[in-house]
């Protein structure tokens, strides 16, 4: 639905009532409505209209310098908004997006330069529509009060102080109840039927429609899929011989111990290859979408950050402020022991399916009978259940904790609250599989709780997450926002906000997290891993893709240069698996037979796998310097961009137009970037 700016009758049901531009290159510009603001249903038109006329008033008044539309009904409960072309220029300047020059090549945009700049005069080309409904969010959040004032229509009591942040303070009082960008049917009918409804298995890039952080998720998971095919072809090849030589006793221990240690190898380098060809994989797709110079900015205080009112010490400013060492003291006597009391939740269901495991084991030898038998995979079965459930509390716990500890920036939050998850995930996941391997010995009981997990890990969240969400939308939420065509626009949009809140995307990587973990820790002993993990993955790409567009509204993400801490956590799992992998060979009884029979002590057996360990540990690190995390010529794009940035920052500061303390801050920021 697109109208033209201050016209009367253009191609929407809305009525004329798009805020006015004051600029004039701006002022005959198509208007696509992008983001939707849901006001709370006490909300007077008195406020309503001060609300609009904020959203639409110039930066350099106080505004947000956006278009806003009271919808079809001007007493309604919503608010449309969209983006001027001087507005959405300025913010991509502001954000280090960099785009494509009138030479081709990509550079870090420039307001004042802005014509030099390919569709820099057509918007729907030049950003795309995540971008312009970012950059509306990111307006909004900016918003702050000149000077003390009382919200019109709302109690005395209810007062802005001069540079309180405009939208948390309205959402705290009610007047905001929801801020959504909203769906665009055209491009996602065409984006889903080339993402999930076709018969094709490659990856569209969907950077344009859900922005780079999605489109990283999904970018990495297609690249970590067909990556699977190598370790799968290689476990089919192990599992095949093995069955196929089976009644041959001595060659089946020397093929046994020759196919585990290759296949340990394997996934050792394997690993190592994955993660390098990755980074850069993302470099390249971080210039491709403009994302590899993104500014960096001082932090505003994330909207659940509280404390005493006070002089921010940086910005000069009046705003909540809460010490260090009362966060730090929150962290040590609340935070620390509720995450242990979780491990130690952990152990204990550990130590109940060790002693349920033994009672089988036990009832199955006095019974021997095919029941007796299916009752071997009850244990498993049940553990796997309660750390998934136990993982979902926790969850929850975790959020809480770190809301507690009250960090002011949203960066801050989620890096605290991704480390508590990720230490609980691991133990979580990989205690009961370590403890089996390096303290039971079992090798046996290894592999077969590695296959439970395998299978009975996926069936759970396939259900978990695509089964019941779809369950829920079609038979409850989907009758209460049934459309026509014929239906108002202000209904579509008001439909879309019936739709949940997506959840995010720190599960789907956790899910990849423990998957490259089973894979590269202990595939030695269970060939077949990387088979069921590609089968499964070939299906999560399009179940993933169809719960975020169809099951979900639309997220706001900012642009992102990379997949940020979970590349980490990556690199991580594959430096522990050359440690894990050494270790389960040493402990293959089929190895220490061998090496008994060759008259090898237990000392010297000792020895070697810790010289074979070094040695591949050498080996991994070897590859990782040899192997660039990008690739020369992005490189050269990287260093260039940051060298006209400079320059162009330079000529700014001889100008009058910035001082030289920005300045210096921006040649301190670069610097990092750069190292």
């Amino acid at each position: 639905m697109c109208i033209q700016t201050g016209v009367c009758g253009g191609a929407s049901s809305f009525t004329p009532g798009w805020t006015k531009v004051s600029c004039p290159c701006c002022a005959s510009e198509r208007v696509e409505p992008l983001v939707l603001v849901k006001l709370g249903q006490k909300v007077v038109p008195e406020t309503k209209r001060w609300l609009i006329k904020l959203i639409g008033a110039p930066q350099k008044d106080g505004g947000a310098g956006l278009l806003a539309h009271p919808g079809e009904d001007a007493t309604g409960n919503i608010i449309v908004l969209s983006a001027p072309r001087c507005t959405l220029l300025r913010a991509t300047e502001e954000l280090g997006l960099c785009k494509i020059y009138h030479t081709g090549e990509m550079e870090a945009f420039a307001y004042n330069d802005r014509d030099n700049f390919r569709n820099s005069d057509n918007m729907e080309v030049f950003l795309t529509s995540a971008e312009r409904q970012y950059i509306i969010k990111y307006e909004l959040d900016g918003l702050r009060a000149q000077k003390d004032l009382r919200i019109p229509g709302l109690p005395d009591s209810c007062t802005l102080q001069k540079r309180d942040n405009i939208w948390q303070k309205l959402g705290q009082v009610g007047v905001i109840v929801d801020t959504f960008p909203l769906h665009n049917p055209d491009k996602l009918k065409d984006l889903s039927e080339s993402w999930y409804s076709g018969n094709q298995l490659t990856q569209p890039l969907v950077n344009e429609y859900f922005g780079s952080s999605v489109a990283f998720y999904f970018s990495f998971l297609d690249f970590y899929t067909w990556s699977l095919l190598p370790p799968a072809i290689l476990g089919l090849f192990i599992a095949y011989f093995s069955s196929r030589f089976g009644d041959e006793i001595y060659f089946t221990d020397y093929k046994n111990i020759c196919g585990h240690m290759l296949q340990a190898v394997f996934s050792m380098l394997w690993s190592t290859v994955v993660i390098e060809l990755w980074k850069r994989r993302s470099s390249t797709l971080s210039y491709q979408w403009g994302t590899l110079n993104l500014a960096e900015r001082f932090a505003e205080p994330r909207p659940g950050f509280h404390g005493d009112l006070g002089v921010n010490p940086v910005t000069g400013r009046v705003e909540p402020l809460f010490p260090e060492w009362k966060r730090d003291l929150r962290m040590a006597l609340v935070s620390v022991p509720v995450v242990g009391l979780f491990l130690g939740l952990v152990v204990l269901g550990m130590m109940c399916f060790y002693w349920a495991e033994a009672r089988v084991k036990w009832l199955h030898k006095d019974w021997d009978s095919m029941i007796s038998q299916t009752f071997l995979y009850v244990p498993s079965v049940l553990h796997i259940v309660y750390t998934n459930m136990l993982a979902t509390v926790y969850k929850t716990v975790a959020k809480s904790l770190t809301e507690y500890e009250n960090h002011r920036e949203e960066s801050a939050y989620d890096n605290h609250l991704t480390g508590k998850i990720l230490v609980f995930t691991f133990f979580n996941n990989f205690a009961v599989l370590f403890h089996i391997a390096f303290f039971k010995q079992d090798v046996p009981l290894l592999r077969k709780r590695l296959a439970s997990l395998l299978i009975i890990t996926q069936l759970v969240n396939q259900v978990t997450e695509v089964v019941i969400p779809f369950l829920v939308d079609r038979f409850i939420s989907a009758p209460h926002r049934s459309e026509r065509e014929d239906d108002p626009k202000e209904d579509k949009f008001r439909n879309q906000g019936t739709l949940p809140t997506f959840p995010g995307l720190f599960a789907e990587y956790i899910e990849l997290l423990v998957q490259f973990g089973y894979l590269s820790l202990f595939s030695c002993v269970f060939p077949l891993t990387a088979v069921l993990l590609l089968l499964n993955n070939l299906t999560e790409i399009r179940s993933d893709a169809y719960k975020i567009c169809k099951l979900f509204r639309k997220p706001f993400y900012p642009p992102v240069a990379s997949m940020g801490v979970w590349k980490v956590a990556f690199e991580v799992l594959s430096f522990v698996s050359v440690v894990s992998n050494c270790w389960l060979l040493l402990l293959s009884p089929r190895l220490q037979k061998t090496s008994q029979e060759a008259g090898m002590s237990g000392s010297h057996l000792l020895v070697g796998a810790v010289m074979v360990e070094h040695v591949l540990i050498l080996v991994k690190v070897i590859m990782a310097a040899l192997i660039p995390d990008e690739p020369d010529w992005i490189r050269k794009k990287r260093e260039h961009i940051e060298y006209t940035s400079m320059q162009a920052l330079r000529q700014q500061v001889s100008q009058g137009k910035i001082s030289k303390a920005v300045c210096g801050k921006t040649k301190y920021t670069l610097g990092l970037h750069n190292k």
